[in-house]
């Protein structure tokens, strides 16, 4: 099973927040180590939830998916945790999101067109020491051309020469581009992590978690890329 939020790429906006389960169906839930899906459960008269939902069970016989793919946690998802804790996405957030899910394939595909022009302007810059970005080679290039081929997404970081203090002071020099901690936006976002979401960590925990003082995260939005990098060079002409 893996977990996602819709509140980013896939609605293409910060204006909903959701997430969803994608369970690929082939997991042996009962194996024993997993009784909550594997043994009788009170709350539903003694169900078995692998038993009945499972790969191998009557409702996956009844889709023509038997012996392939069931919907065990999918289900005890809803029926258990949702019943629990009541996270339920409101009916107009998931209209949004559903919303932006028709335009996915040509925004992503965008945005990672911009952000490898992008990465490739600032590569080249004279006060930026790195960027990280799939797109411009590197260690994860051939994770990147086997599995997104088509582009490397829309967010990257890059590093300052400057450090700390060069890091807030870009983040504040923008025009255009928005001074968020969100990312996957369809508008493009910065944040200096260092000063911002990791502010309260100590300098050792901020570089084990990839926020070093001189870090810049950059999500690459719609506008043209033309007016993203003249934001950028003005800023840190500054």
């Amino acid at each position: 099973a893996a977990l996602g939020g819709a509140t980013k790429g896939l609605g293409g906006h910060g204006n909903a927040m959701g997430g969803f389960i994608v369970e690929k169906g082939d997991f042996d839930w009962g194996s024993g180590k997993f009784p909550i899906l594997s043994e009788p459960c009170d709350s539903y008269h003694g169900l078995k939830f692998y038993e009945v939902f499972g790969k191998d069970g009557p409702v996956a016989e009844s889709m023509g998916m038997k012996g392939k793919a069931g919907m065990t946690f999918a289900v005890a998802a809803r029926t258990l945790g949702l019943r629990d804790m009541g996270m339920c996405i409101s009916p107009f957030n998931a209209f949004l999101i559903s919303m932006g899910m028709e335009t996915l394939p040509l925004r992503i595909q965008r945005q990672s067109d911009t952000a490898l022009a992008v990465a490739k302007f600032l590569e080249k810059h004279e006060k930026v020491s790195w960027v990280l970005y799939a797109g411009l080679g590197g260690s994860n290039y051939g994770l990147h051309q086997k599995y997104c081929p088509k582009g490397a997404g829309s967010l990257f970081t890059f590093g300052l020469k400057g450090g700390f203090e060069a890091g807030k002071a870009l983040v504040d020099s923008v025009n255009m581009i928005s001074l968020v901690a969100n990312l996957g936006d369809s508008r493009t976002l910065i944040a200096h992590p260092s000063s911002m979401m990791h502010s309260q960590l100590t300098e050792e925990q901020k570089n084990a978690a990839g926020a070093g003082m001189e870090t810049i995260r950059l999500s690459i939005g719609l506008e043209d890329v033309e007016d993203i990098i003249a934001d950028l060079r003005q800023a840190l002409e500054k």
